[in-house]
């Protein structure tokens, strides 16, 4: 089989690799399509992001369907060529953090395309994978590429549950980039009123609107948008932060509400807080890392047609053309969600 490894910034590589049989519990996947996400990205770009670096040749991915070739022994409840979203969060289930349900915090996560720990996890962009039952949420009625973004899609519902209550809150979100329009949905599903959205690019922000926020602000041609926002000390109960920067997080700040919640999700390494303007409005600063147990229920929301991902599937690549689809999918002038099609060389 063929999967795609990063051996360096830049090197990226289309391999042959052994396949693998289920073993119990376990069911064998034909990939279908595959994310890229703003993960693989920094792997891609930079060799890493932070303090995390490739130290050995990784196969990426972690935004991932596909269709079951094989059941494992003792395996119910799934059939051999049903379509599955495929969870990339393998907690251990052993760990103090486990055994008190806080299973993205597991000492042991065996998360997909993760250079984190030594000897990396390897991903899942590969022709066929082999995945405990329980990681496989089944996917009737979805594409193959809706099933791929139940990984994206989760770590937003993830940040909503972090938020608390959102019915008839007003809620901001800075980065219009696949977490922040699938924000904007997690968030209007949980009963938020306003949505406000900035970025600094009118393609992303376009996305933003066809996702449903109710305004969208041009940063980059528009410093001062937000300004109307700010009288009475502030309009919004809660920030979704996801673009990782820094002068979004200070620039939201002034348009808060007093007692009002900040989420921050973008991760781009490490980040001047406006600590003192925080502390006189009493904002509470929560992060989001990852998620668990909201992966199938954003198959569930999908597959009910109660939240709608396929506009944000931008671009789809064959496998044989990876490079070209990592080269694009960062380019938010043009793309949202760039998809590898496993099934098309």
């Amino acid at each position: 089989m063929k999967s795609i490894v990063i051996h360096a910034a830049k090197d990226l590589r289309i391999e042959e690799q052994t396949a693998q049989a289920p073993g119990t519990g376990q069911v064998q996947i034909a990939m279908a399509a595959g994310g890229i996400c703003g993960s693989d990205l920094h792997y891609f770009n930079h060799g890493g992001f932070g303090d995390i670096r490739i130290k050995e040749p990784m196969v990426l991915g972690h935004e991932v369907s596909g269709h079951i070739t094989a059941l494992g022994a003792g395996v119910t409840g799934l059939s051999v060529g049903q379509l599955v979203a495929i969870s990339p969060s393998r907690p251990c289930k052993n760990c103090t953090y486990c055994d008190a349900a806080l299973y993205n915090h597991c000492l042991n996560m065996r998360f997909y395309g993760s250079a984190m720990p030594f000897p990396h996890i390897q991903g899942a962009f590969r022709q066929v994978l082999v995945a405990d039952a329980s990681q496989c949420a089944p996917a009737d009625g979805l594409s193959a590429g809706e099933a791929a973004m139940a990984e994206p899609l989760a770590v937003c519902l993830h940040a909503v549950n972090r938020a608390g209550p959102l019915v008839g809150k007003s809620v901001l979100v800075t980065g219009c980039g696949p977490i922040g329009v699938l924000s904007i949905l997690a968030a209007r599903r949980a009963g938020a009123d306003l949505i406000v959205a900035t970025d600094l690019s009118a393609f992303t922000l376009g996305m933003a609107q066809t996702a449903g926020a109710d305004v969208v602000i041009d940063m980059a041609n528009d410093a001062e948008g937000l300004t109307e926002y700010t009288t009475n000390k502030g309009t919004f109960d809660v920030l979704f932060e996801c673009s990782g920067a820094a002068v979004a997080l200070a620039g939201a700040v002034p348009a808060m509400r007093p007692g009002g919640t900040i989420v921050q999700l973008g991760l781009g390494g490490d980040m001047t807080v406006p600590m003192q303007a925080m502390t006189a409005k009493e904002l509470s600063l929560k992060g989001s890392f990852r998620f668990h147990e909201e992966f199938h229920t954003g198959v569930s929301l999908m597959q009910k047609g109660l939240i709608n991902v396929k506009p944000f599937i931008t671009q789809t690549f064959p496998l044989g053309r990876a490079v070209e689809a990592f080269e694009i999918a960062g380019d938010r002038s043009c793309a949202m969600k760039a998809q590898i099609d496993f099934s098309a060389s």
